[in-house]
């Protein structure tokens, strides 16, 4: 079933969406810490449900008009009852050069068959001195076959940013360690085929507390330069 807006915005840690929660929590808070470059006219690319826009227009915020853009095939509609403000064919967005202010892909990169004519069309439309903000996952099961393409390490996503015409390339983890060890457990318990009975069971024996203490006591890394780091996801900022 796919998931409501609620879950975006105010995801329960409970047995039904304990695999989905950390990754909404965390995108959701990176969306506001980066709410400051998210300015002007936003390009919402690969829009869904829209359930960002809410946040990103309140008064307390720094974006004027949201647009919201997605394909214009059935697979869209798998995904959303709303339709959005604009639709594309996945190759040209039917804007003019240098219209948007900023441009947002929220779990929108890992699907394009060609990421590097997304993010030139991206950098085409958005005006000079403009950012577009990027989430990614790197630790996620496949979903939505066969539209799921590519998982990206932080030094190919800024490469495809440069290659794009960006500048001023900031890539950041949503999780390290810990939340990637407690994101495969919720995900190996509501995923992996166990019986209802045996989740139950595994959820309120130990997984639960297991899960929240890994969050609790989760560190972002905040470099590359290790080799032994471990990603739950990505951001990505970067100007025009």
């Amino acid at each position: 079933m796919p998931p409501s807006v609620k879950d975006y915005l105010s995801p329960d840690f409970s047995l039904g969406t304990i695999d989905r929660y950390y990754a909404r929590t965390s995108i959701l808070e990176a969306i506001r810490q980066h709410r400051q470059y998210l300015t002007g006219i936003l390009l919402d690319v690969g829009c869904g449900k829209m359930p960002y826009r809410e946040i990103l227009l309140q008064p307390q915020g720094h974006t004027e008009k949201y647009v919201g853009l997605d394909l214009d095939t059935p697979v869209a509609d798998t995904y959303s009852t709303t339709r959005p403000d604009l639709l594309w064919d996945g190759q040209t967005i039917p804007l003019a050069e240098e219209c948007m202010d900023s441009v947002m892909l929220t779990e929108v990169l890992e699907h394009c068959f060609d990421p590097a004519m997304l993010l030139k069309e991206t950098h085409r439309v958005l005006r000079k001195g403009g950012h577009v903000f990027i989430t990614v996952p790197f630790l996620w099961p496949l979903h939505d076959m066969p539209y799921d393409e590519y998982r990206y390490t932080p030094f190919s996503l800024e490469k495809h940013l440069l290659n794009s015409g960006y500048r001023n390339i900031q890539v950041n983890a949503l999780g390290g360690w810990n939340a990637s060890l407690g994101q495969m457990l919720a995900l190996w318990l509501n995923r992996s085929g166990l019986s209802n009975k045996k989740r139950r069971i595994l959820y309120s024996s130990f997984i639960k507390k297991a899960i929240s203490w890994l969050y609790k006591h989760d560190r972002k890394p905040q470099n590359f330069v290790d080799q032994s780091y471990m990603i739950t996801g990505l951001t990505a900022l970067a100007e025009k």
